[in-house]
């Protein structure tokens, strides 16, 4: 068993930590352990995985970005949604197709930024997507193997927030999980996912960026810099180079 809730920080432990002695955690913990024992590439790395949740503690959140699984490719994902290495060449297109909503949306250049979104991170944008791990080479290969129950209880505590907070939903998995935020005091902004497969179905012009700005100097918070994707202190922590916790594996 993992060290689990102890390498989380102190917010999201007390929250979380009787997910750990449920039984489909368990039963999840033992598939990844299993899925490694055989061999299988599994991403992100396991020191990774719940790298969103170590990265913005529970009372820091302000914006939730919503995906559907981590990238499939070998050196990409590092457990914030959308996020890669800044050194990865050439960028996954969804991230690529992100920026340009919002160079278009904001009308900041966004070529050369960073990729590790750590800048993200930093102002307290969640990145969480709905399942935590996958197979290498196959997209949503590790649905329905408990991170989903998992992801649940996650945005229930996050709806429990008395504050309100700005969820961006990508795509039909995300969305779905709408039905979660029952509690009526937060901005929930839908759209389809960034892959080149659906982009051009309405993520494009969504303005998410603009609109999740304008909803927090609504509520007297400060705007995201969207255009500060990373923060050089924090690469080597995103990357994992410098990380002692061990999620599950």
């Amino acid at each position: 068993m993992s060290r689990f809730p102890e390498n989380l920080p102190p917010g999201w432990r007390d929250r979380l930590a009787p997910e750990g002695d449920k039984d489909y955690f368990k039963n999840l913990i033992a598939f990844l352990q299993s899925e490694h024992q055989s061999g299988q590439r599994v991403y992100p790395q396991p020191d990774n995985v719940l790298r969103a949740l170590q990265s913005v503690d529970y009372p820091d959140v302000r914006v939730v970005i919503l995906g559907q699984d981590p990238y499939h490719g070998a050196g990409q994902a590092i457990g914030l949604s959308f996020a890669v290495p800044n050194e990865l060449k050439p960028k996954p297109p969804s991230l690529g197709n992100i920026f340009k909503e919002i160079s278009a949306d904001l009308g900041v250049d966004m070529s050369g930024r960073g990729s590790d979104l750590s800048g993200w991170v930093d102002q307290g944008v969640l990145l969480l997507n709905t399942v935590l791990t996958v197979r290498a080479s196959q997209a949503f290969s590790h649905r329905d193997r408990g991170w989903e129950l998992f992801t649940d209880q996650i945005l229930r505590e996050l709806d429990a927030r008395p504050e309100p907070l700005v969820f961006l939903l990508w795509g039909s998995p995300a969305i779905k999980k709408k039905a979660l935020l029952k509690s009526g005091r937060h901005i929930v902004l839908e759209a389809p996912h960034p892959s080149p497969l659906s982009a051009y179905r309405g993520f494009f012009g969504c303005k998410h960026f603009s609109k999740a700005n304008k909803h927090l100097t609504d509520l007297g918070r400060a705007p995201i810099q969207w255009a500060n994707t990373s923060c050089v202190a924090r690469q080597n922590l995103v990357n994992g180079a410098h990380s002692h916790a061990n999620p599950p594996t």
